[in-house]
């Protein structure tokens, strides 16, 4: 009998292997290691950089520059509110995704080139106060995030099509821990940058983002459905008026993503201010930061391939509340760091954390969704994880901007604020019960 066991364990194991070195899921996974390279080093690292490196002079400029950052970041999710639950719409209608993945994902390598044509030119001039040249980048900048990010919801539709439930944890955590060695590969880039001259990063990334994406271009097909008759793009917020108005026949994906909503912010606007933060709060060299990126990212991929497992052997609804308790934890001894080694703690329980949230959230999302709607709630949920990408920079920015002459202090407030968003996600997650499930 324990000779069977064993036999079928190791048989499992295989089957998984099997599993992960099919061509669509290799393919789909790649994907996730291309846009990881552009969120690591465009969203976190060098964009942030860049703009402390030509804004902040002294603290109090230091505390201005993170206000754009967040801001310019506030800006997109914006436009991806007022969107993001259209293309879910979309998905259901036609069922069509890779060709939305494709078209956007080459609108955000063009706008990636051209941040950093910009950064280099000898423009004239000011819009709003700023030079042109840097105006310019910025809104680049926004437009690449704005479309990054619409290419993610049609990306993780697509897992639906890729395995079934009791696969779908598994081809997550597999694609999200073959995205965070994407990361890996993008920080390479940082040995050509240097120190300064952080434009000099956002072309070389353009072109590792496309290149890994030709995959996903060429091996990952559609599975399109019929479509009866043509409908308008805007006619898709009545479908979604539709749904709103049905919420009490889906009352646990409606609360998990308005915990969703809560438990999101916090990761966002921690991923878009870390880097700064690390700077100024606790002195990190951009060299030392760019290591702490290296083992935070580590963590990462161990993380999300291990929460996988987790969240098929415990379910979404554990794990997703796991992640949340671990990512308090983490902001926590950020806020409180006085030293390196405290940061270099925080970074590496916020990297697991990170990876896993995707891991079970997109896991959850699917346990709780009838097929039929997937596309829309997948929608829905980029509008609730946008919306809070909104929210938390607009927080943390004010707060950098209002207690600015205080220095430091202020970072600290702004990072403390998001604990609080965490806390709150986690209370509103605990009303979910486990045997929720979608109509």
């Amino acid at each position: 009998m324990e000779v069977e066991k064993t036999e079928l364990r190791q048989q499992g194991k295989l089957n998984s292997w099997r599993l992960y070195m099919t061509m669509p899921i290799v393919s789909w996974a790649l994907y996730d290691f291309a846009n990881t390279i552009f969120s690591s080093n465009i969203n976190t690292i060098f964009f942030p950089f860049y703009l402390q490196e030509v804004i902040g002079e002294n603290e109090v400029l230091n505390q201005i520059a993170s206000t754009f950052i967040s801001y310019s970041n506030a800006l997109a999710s914006f436009f991806l509110v007022l969107f993001s639950p259209l293309f879910g719409v979309m998905i259901d209608r036609t069922g069509k995704k890779k060709k939305y993945i494709v078209a956007f994902t080459l609108i955000t390598v063009l706008t990636t080139i051209l941040m950093g044509v910009f950064a280099t030119s000898q423009f004239s001039g000011k819009v709003l106060g700023l030079p042109l040249y840097l105006a310019l980048v910025i809104l680049c900048f926004v437009i690449a995030k704005f479309f990054y990010h619409s290419s993610l919801v049609f990306y993780d539709a697509m897992i639906s099509d890729l395995g079934t439930k009791q696969e779908i944890p598994l081809i997550s955590g597999f694609g999200v821990a073959v995205g965070y060695i994407g990361t890996l590969i993008g920080l390479t880039v940082y040995l050509f940058v240097g120190d300064d001259g952080f434009h000099e990063a956002f072309l070389p990334t353009a072109i590792l983002f496309l290149l890994f994406s030709l995959p996903l271009f060429f091996f990952v097909k559609d599975k399109p459905l019929e479509v009866k008759e043509k409908q308008s793009f805007l006619s898709g917020y009545k479908e979604i008026w539709q749904t709103f108005k049905e919420m009490k026949h889906y009352k646990a994906i409606f609360t998990f993503m308005i915990a969703y909503f809560f438990l999101n912010d916090a990761i966002a606007t921690t991923i878009a201010m870390m880097a700064v933060y690390a700077k100024t709060i606790v002195g990190f060299t951009t060299g030392k930061f760019i290591l702490l990126y290296l083992v935070s990212t580590v963590s990462s991929i161990i993380g999300s391939f291990i929460f996988g497992y987790i969240t098929k052997a415990k379910g979404p609804n554990k794990a997703v509340k796991y992640v949340g308790v671990l990512l308090l934890v983490a902001l926590a001894i950020a806020v409180a760091s006085v030293n390196e080694l405290m940061f270099w703690i925080a970074g590496s329980m916020f990297g697991i954390a990170l990876g896993s949230m995707w891991v079970t959230t997109r896991t959850y999302i699917v346990e709780l969704t009838p097929d039929h709607k997937r596309g829309q709630f997948f929608g829905l949920f980029a509008f609730s994880g946008k919306v809070s990408s909104i929210i938390g920079p607009l927080i943390y920015g004010s707060i950098t901007l209002i207690f600015a002459e205080y220095g430091n202090l202020a970072s600290r407030m702004a990072l403390g604020s998001l604990m609080i968003l965490t806390i709150i996600g986690l209370i509103i997650h605990s009303r979910i019960k486990e045997e929720g499930n979608a109509a």
